[in-house]
């Protein structure tokens, strides 16, 4: 069985995707790595529990590629695909119809190829995250006062307009470019006026480039603290948040799957922090609901992911 397949593969005469299974492959992730993926292991869970007859895959894929996969995964019948970087933005374009977040980003993660074939795009990854901080720590976004690290990465794009669109209490950007974040400030700011909660929209949203006396006074007010950025996907990385700057009262949400310097910091300092698990299950949910309009078992998908 092969961890990954290619556009060579799904071109090939010999049905190369299906050779050993019994159920035809329908649904895959496409990135740029991606061996590493978890995604097969859940959505083949919520399949299998659904009785769906199909096979969820990895497809390794170029940019330059892109275009010629998603054209031969229409033709081979396919009913959707996930969407992984570096293929959000570029996905995105190919799409007829885009739900509103999708549009915001100009990203999505899910593709349905409908029956007529267009394509319409939706980016569970927001609506995934506000379910996952809802379930890890019984809290709203509207709720929080929030710091978001890595604010205009892929993943911090979706997750900045998801806590602006929530109408969270307070949004601090941050990140390495002042251009960039100024810009995505300038972008939601809409969302924090006429509120009676706060004087107005430059009480609410802040932008500052990191490790900076005002980021500095941002996180010690921060009640919630999501790290965005790609600090953490190497065993060898450091944490993108000094650890003095880490208090006991924080909430910590590291989108990195899997245990990284950040989070063993913050358990250091008695501060509750857990990885992105969760928001991915809650987003290939959210996924799963639009290639079939049926829920999906989310315990089976979380049972999938639990010794991974």
């Amino acid at each position: 069985m092969k961890p990954y397949y290619t556009l060579t593969d799904l071109l090939s005469d010999a049905d190369i995707i299906n050779q050993g299974h019994e159920l035809p492959a329908k649904l895959a992730v496409i990135g740029d790595p991606i061996a590493h993926s978890k995604s097969p292991l859940m959505q083949q869970a919520a399949l299998n529990a659904a009785k769906i007859n199909a096979r969820y895959i990895r497809i390794q894929a170029s940019p330059d590629e892109f275009d010629h996969v998603i054209k031969t995964l229409q033709t081979k019948g396919f009913i959707g695909a996930n969407v992984t970087i570096p293929h959000k933005q570029r996905a995105y374009k190919l799409c007829t119809n885009a739900d509103s977040l999708a549009k915001a980003t100009e990203a999505v993660n899910t593709l349905v190829f409908e029956n007529d074939g267009s394509i319409s795009g939706f980016n569970t990854d927001g609506p995934g995250f506000a379910y996952a901080i809802r379930d890890e720590f019984s809290m709203d976004l509207r709720d929080l006062k929030i710091v978001l690290l890595g604010a205009c990465g892929g993943a911090g794009l979706a997750l900045a307009y998801t806590c602006a669109m929530n109408g969270c209490e307070r949004l601090t950007l941050a990140g390495r470019s002042a251009e960039k974040l100024n810009s995505l400030k300038s972008s939601l700011s809409h969302y924090f006026r006429d509120e009676n909660r706060l004087s107005g929209s430059s009480d609410r949203l802040a932008a500052y480039e990191n490790n900076t006396p005002r980021f500095n006074e941002a996180v010690a007010d921060a009640e919630l603290i999501i790290n965005a950025t790609s600090l953490g996907l190497k065993s060898t990385d450091g944490s993108p948040l000094p650890i003095h700057l880490l208090e006991p009262y924080h909430l910590i949400y590291d989108l990195q799957t899997h245990s990284t310097t950040l989070q063993q910091e913050a358990y250091q300092k008695g501060a509750r922090a857990v990885n992105g698990i969760s928001m991915l299950v809650y987003q290939g949910a959210l996924a799963f609901e639009r290639w079939f309009g049926i829920k999906p078992d989310v315990r089976a998908m979380q049972q999938a992911l639990k010794n991974v």
